[in-house]
């Protein structure tokens, strides 16, 4: 099985401004997942840009660098861009990382490669378990729900699947959390299905929930989920976050 990563990584950031060259115990947190991600086994690892000085940082640890648009209103978008410029064939896994997860996990990079691999679906992701009630509730964390054979029948940030009996009556201790998968952002795509994708019209489910992979299912195609196999760490979206990783690594 082959398959390439691509890290988006996008200069600007409303609450970290720079946050892919923000240093984390010496190195810029781009290279961090870099460095992880060359640990999954993939063929290549690339990383698209919007920004000089993000270039400039990445091309000191490899040459596996893309200066991309900055006119791109999602990370889709900049990952069609890879495909053109790589001139990828329609058949090839890409695996795309989030630039902002220092603590990636490389076996789930290859976990969600390979779950596509073995399947017919043009996309394929990770979730985890809820294991806090709160989250439950928690409008950011993304909640999936899949059918028998793993394909996924929803994406939400209400509280799916409804337990009727302890929800309608605000019974949180009753809750059963084993019913519930948050949505971890890791994705796998066949390259050809990307440009397929951008020509599909918005959908209505997708601008509510403010979800882009809605625009998938709403349009009739299949997205493979899997529980993660290892650890899942969140990323860095605030200056907080950030003293939590360097904390935790510094550990």
């Amino acid at each position: 099985m082959e398959f390439v990563v691509v890290i988006p990584a996008r200069f600007a950031s409303t609450r970290l401004p720079g946050k892919p060259l923000a240093n984390i115990v010496g190195k810029p947190m781009v290279q961090h997942v870099y460095e992880a991600a060359k640990q999954s086994g993939a063929k290549a690892v690339y990383i698209a840009t919007d920004h000089e000085r993000v270039y400039e940082a990445a091309k000191t640890f490899t040459d596996h660098v893309l200066m991309t648009r900055d006119s791109h209103q999602s990370g889709t978008e900049r990952l069609a861009e890879v495909v053109e410029l790589l001139s990828l064939h329609d058949d090839t896994i890409i695996v795309n990382v989030q630039g902002d997860e220092p603590l990636l996990a490389s076996e789930n990079v290859t976990q969600v490669a390979k779950l596509l691999h073995e399947s017919d679906a043009p996309m394929a992701t990770l979730s985890v378990d809820i294991l806090d009630v709160e989250e439950v509730f928690n409008p950011n964390a993304v909640k999936v729900v899949a059918d028998a054979k793993r394909n996924a029948l929803y994406f939400s940030r209400a509280s799916i699947p409804f337990q009727r009996d302890s929800m309608l009556n605000l019974d949180k201790a009753k809750i059963n959390l084993s019913a519930f998968s948050r949505h971890v952002g890791i994705y796998a795509y066949r390259a050809g299905f990307i440009k397929q994708y951008l020509a599909l019209p918005v959908s209505p489910l997708e601008l509510l929930e403010s979800l882009e992979q809605l625009r998938v299912l709403y349009h009739g195609y299949a997205i493979k989920v899997a529980k993660a196999q290892f650890p899942v760490h969140a990323g860095v979206d605030t200056p907080e976050d950030l003293e939590r990783v360097i904390a935790f690594l510094q550990q």
